[in-house]
């Protein structure tokens, strides 16, 4: 299985990066794990967007799906979608229309989103739109992809996509202190695990977590390869390591745009 990183911002992007996104691959599979502000444009240059399988969405906050729409409207007007020629583009009766699996109540959200400029069902329209529970094993190919409920300001979940082989990559979303990630998580090769704030929340519910609590978090779990992501370039890469470093006890990764993980 291998693992790109697309975007590892947090709700507002880094300089050049993007929020929320990661290209999964394995045995021709080709899988988009959220689809975040940036991420479309990031996913271009891995892989030619007609050609992707699924999208997968942890949870329906806007730095995780708003990208949907920039897609939406590729898979609509691009001359290679239409049914006659144009330009260079010969026609096709069979256009792309990738599966995309989200959360219950993402068809209303999605047309409260994009129905503000007129056009509701688009990305309904161009993708093949189901809603998924929680008790959910979804199969895309060779994949397998289950989901655990994490706590969040809206319903989230970590995502586990394993592959035939038996490679595991379990991906924390975004979440508060969480005893069902760390047994989620248990023995998984590779964890990416968000790091968004230099401290946690002062008051009011709580909805993520800090670069040590992700380090300790992944330590529980004995993850055998940790990345952290989801936090701003503004904190610093190494001081993010640092703090999750010091919780591991061994070394962890940072996430970066194009970072390729191979399992």
């Amino acid at each position: 299985m291998r693992v790109t990183v697309l975007g590892k911002s947090p709700s507002w992007q880094d300089a050049g990066g993007a929020c929320s996104g990661y290209l999964v691959e394995h045995d021709g599979v080709r899988l988009l794990l959220d689809c975040g502000n940036g991420v479309f444009a990031k996913l271009r240059r891995h892989l030619d967007y007609v050609d992707l399988d699924a999208v997968v969405l942890s949870h329906l906050h806007a730095d995780h799906f708003l990208d949907l729409i920039p897609y939406a409207y590729a898979l609509t007007y691009a001359p290679r979608q239409q049914p006659v020629a144009v330009h260079t583009w010969p026609g096709t009766d069979c256009p792309a229309c990738p599966e995309l699996h989200a959360p219950p109540g993402a068809r209303d959200t999605f047309r409260r989103v994009v129905g503000v400029w007129g056009n509701e069902g688009l990305i309904e329209n161009a993708f093949e739109l189901r809603e998924y529970v929680p008790e959910d094993e979804l199969t895309i190919g060779s994949l397998r992809i289950r989901f655990q409920p994490v706590p969040h300001f809206v319903p989230t979940n970590a995502v586990e996509i394993s592959s035939a082989g038996g490679a595991r990559f379990t991906f924390g979303a975004d979440h508060a202190p969480s005893e069902e990630l760390v047994e989620f998580a248990r023995d998984t090769d590779l964890l990416i695990i968000e790091a968004t704030l230099p401290r946690p929340e002062r008051e009011g519910p709580r909805g993520h977590i800090t670069p040590g609590e992700a380090g300790e978090h992944a330590r529980r779990a004995a993850a055998k390869r940790v990345v952290l992501t989801h936090f701003s370039d503004e904190l610093g890469k190494d001081w993010v390591r640092s703090e999750a470093e010091g919780t591991f006890g061994a070394e962890v990764d940072v996430a970066r745009e194009d970072a390729v993980y191979e399992l």
